[in-house]
C-alpha cells in the first residue's frame, strides 16, 4: 500500500490522517516536506488545500479554485496550474508543520 492509499484508507475509516507532502508547487504556503494534517469533511470549498484524484492521480496538496454544481471542484496549484475537476476528494488539510513548527493551519 503506497502513501496515497495508506491516507485515503485513513481518511475513509477514521476521518483524520497525516502525510509528508513534497515539490514547490504550493509555495509559499506550504514547503517541501510540509507534514500535512488532513481531515475528512462533509463539504469543502474555494481556497481548501485537499487531498483528491483528478484524472485517475492522487493530488496530495492542491487548492479548490472553483466549484460547479456539475463538475465538482476545479483543483489547482498555488501558481496557477489547473490539475482538472474531480468529485473525489477525501480530505483537507488543516495543519502543515515543517521542521517542528506549525506553518499553515485552517480549522
Amino acid at each position: 500500500m503506497n502513501k496515497y492509499e495508506r491516507l485515503k484508507n485513513e481518511l475513509e475509516t477514521v476521518g483524520t490522517g497525516k502525510m509528508k507532502a513534497f515539490g514547490a508547487s504550493m509555495l509559499p504556503i506550504l514547503k517541501s516536506g510540509t507534514l500535512l494534517t488532513f481531515r475528512r469533511e462533509p463539504a469543502y470549498t474555494v481556497g481548501d488545500i485537499v487531498f483528491c484524484k483528478v484524472k485517475g492521480r492522487y493530488i496530495d496538496a492542491h487548492k479548490i479554485t472553483k466549484t460547479d454544481a456539475n463538475k465538482g471542484y476545479l483543483i489547482a496549484n498555488n501558481h496557477g496550474f489547473e490539475n482538472g475537476w474531480t468529485k473525489v476528494i477525501y480530505g483537507r488539510v488543516i495543519l502543515g508543520e515543517y521542521d517542528n513548527r506549525v506553518i499553515y493551519r485552517k480549522v
